[in-house]
């Protein structure tokens, strides 16, 4: 089975473990919630001052045919909106990890345990793990920040910018995700952030299946709630099945049983 398919199976499955459990998605959600509520005060600042941040950075057009004008507006308007939600897509999971680093831990915890058991790894309290998050978090800003000023850049490009741009959106969101998603399973198995990047760049497709479903449901108002706990959930089975730990999804399903007859005698 490709990685591309056995990373959706992992993320369904994911999905499944976490919406029949109570316990996994409050544990999941409730930082979720805090940080969804923060963001929405933010989103409706961008929105009342979305006008003016577009006519500032179009104010060379003002000299153009108001046809011009209007679609540098557009466009301008269009790679600000993208380049937002990239940042903010990336910096809801940041901001929700370093809220309940403990929570994703257990939760991550749990999911490892369901599976196949939790190794043996370091003992750590609330305040470290609290303390991991907010770094982990930090580095991600830092990362998706970095990578939301070439991609808000080519948003300006006519086709491109309202094409290509938002995939490659997608595609380097979901790499990101994803690398901070598995930091609790693979933490619990000595495997430090340095570490961590090659790990999940070994299999990029595996990784974009779990990470990319996570972003785009992150852009959805109120999804994210529920997208980040199952994100998280899938992001441990991925790691589990990155360090060739079972998962509980075969990597290939079994072949059918065959019918075998007796040979018949004339």
């Amino acid at each position: 089975m490709s990685d591309l398919a056995l990373g959706v199976r992992l993320y369904l499955r994911a999905a499944g473990m976490v919406l029949r459990s109570p316990r996994l998605l409050r544990l999941g959600a409730l930082p979720a919630v805090v940080t969804a509520l923060l963001y929405a005060v933010a989103l409706v600042v961008l929105v009342r001052y979305l006008g003016d941040l577009v006519g500032v950075l179009t104010g060379f057009a003002d000299a153009w045919s108001p046809t011009a004008r209007e679609a540098t507006e557009v466009v301008v308007g269009i790679a600000v909106l993208a380049a937002v939600a990239l940042v903010a897509v990336l910096t809801f999971v940041a901001v929700t990890l370093a809220i309940g680093g403990p929570f994703y831990e257990k939760l991550s915890e749990i999911v490892d345990d369901t599976v196949g058991g939790v190794p043996a790894g370091p003992e750590r309290s609330w305040a470290v793990a609290l303390a991991r998050g907010a770094r982990d978090g930090l580095l991600l800003v830092g990362m998706s920040v970095l990578v939301a000023i070439p991609l808000f850049a080519a948003g300006f490009l006519p086709v491109v910018g309202q094409t290509v741009v938002p995939v490659v959106a997608a595609l380097v969101g979901g790499r990101l995700l994803v690398l901070e998603l598995t930091a609790p399973a693979l933490e619990r198995r000595g495997v430090g952030f340095g570490s961590r990047r090659r790990v999940v760049r070994s299999r990029r497709v595996l990784g974009w299946a779990v990470g990319v479903p996570t972003y785009l449901l992150c852009l959805i108002p109120l999804v994210g709630i529920v997208a980040v706990p199952i994100g998280a959930a899938a992001a441990t089975l991925v790691a589990r099945e990155m360090l060739g730990e079972p998962t509980g999804v075969p990597a290939r399903p079994a072949p059918p049983p065959v019918e075998r007859r007796a040979p018949s005698v004339d």
